[in-house]
């Protein structure tokens, strides 16, 4: 078996592929991708792929945008750490749909299910899907309810600076510099939110756009962003940097 990885993260791409000889020792890997631009330069190239493992936030964008602009003919297997992508058009054309951190046995059934198609699937209907944009659509909150004393306020999240945890709660911080306590956690708040406007940036901060104005380098390749009403600075994480930049397309 032939296949790509496509992965921006070393060591995810590293355990998905000790995971998959594993299961099957006789499989190939042609190549470990990271990102888009770096996957439609090996794709235009002709290679004898069975199957494509492609996580879905690479560094410079959506993987989705590699299959909107070349059509493969094999089978793929999506891995993401988000489920906001899960569609079930992925099951319903022969392709499984992979949260990581991607356990062994759920990686078995995915090449299991593989294994079962016919030679040559009609993955059509998939791309058409891709290239109409319906994949990774969904409904995200567009405001919080709040207390106010005995009041009941709402918050578009238009007007959201930033979320962020303290002494084992949520807040928000508004643009007008109002802070209120939410009933989510930030875990619950990252599957709600948008992510083109919102992004995990720690495991206490999840920042807005429009809060991102003054952003500094920090020690150990990290970032800082200093957000106007709060009295800590964001440390982005490491490894969140390029998906930072990417995000604001720095």
């Amino acid at each position: 078996m032939n296949l790509l990885i496509i992965e921006d993260e070393a060591k995810a791409a590293n355990r998905l592929e000790k995971l998959i000889l594993k299961i099957q020792p006789e499989a190939t890997v042609l190549g470990k991708i990271e990102t888009v631009r770096d996957a439609l330069r090996f794709l235009n190239d002709s290679h004898d792929l069975e199957v494509i493992f492609a996580d879905i936030q690479l560094a410079d964008g959506l993987s989705f945008e590699i299959f909107r602009q070349i059509r493969v003919s094999c089978p793929i297997i999506f891995t993401t750490a988000y489920n906001q992508y899960a569609i079930e058009a992925f099951n319903t054309n022969g392709i499984d749909y992979l949260l990581k951190p991607i356990e062994e046995e759920r990686l078995s059934q995915a090449l299991e299910k593989l294994k079962n198609l016919t030679p040559k699937p009609n993955f059509d209907k998939l791309y058409n899907l891709i290239k109409s944009e319906s994949l990774g659509k969904k409904k995200y909150k567009s405001r919080f309810m709040v207390k106010v004393g005995e009041q009941i306020k709402t918050i578009p999240t238009d007007q959201i600076k930033v979320f962020y945890s303290f002494d084992g709660a949520s807040f928000l911080l508004s643009f007008d510099g109002g802070n209120y306590i939410v009933d989510f956690t930030l875990d619950q708040l990252e599957e709600m939110l948008d992510p083109e406007l919102f992004f995990r940036a720690n495991r206490k901060h999840i920042l807005s756009v429009g809060s991102c104005k003054k952003i500094y380098s920090w020690s150990n390749s990290r970032l800082v962003v200093e957000v106007e009403g709060l009295d800590e600075k964001v440390v982005v994480a490491r490894e969140r940097v390029a998906k930072f930049k990417a995000w604001l397309d720095l």
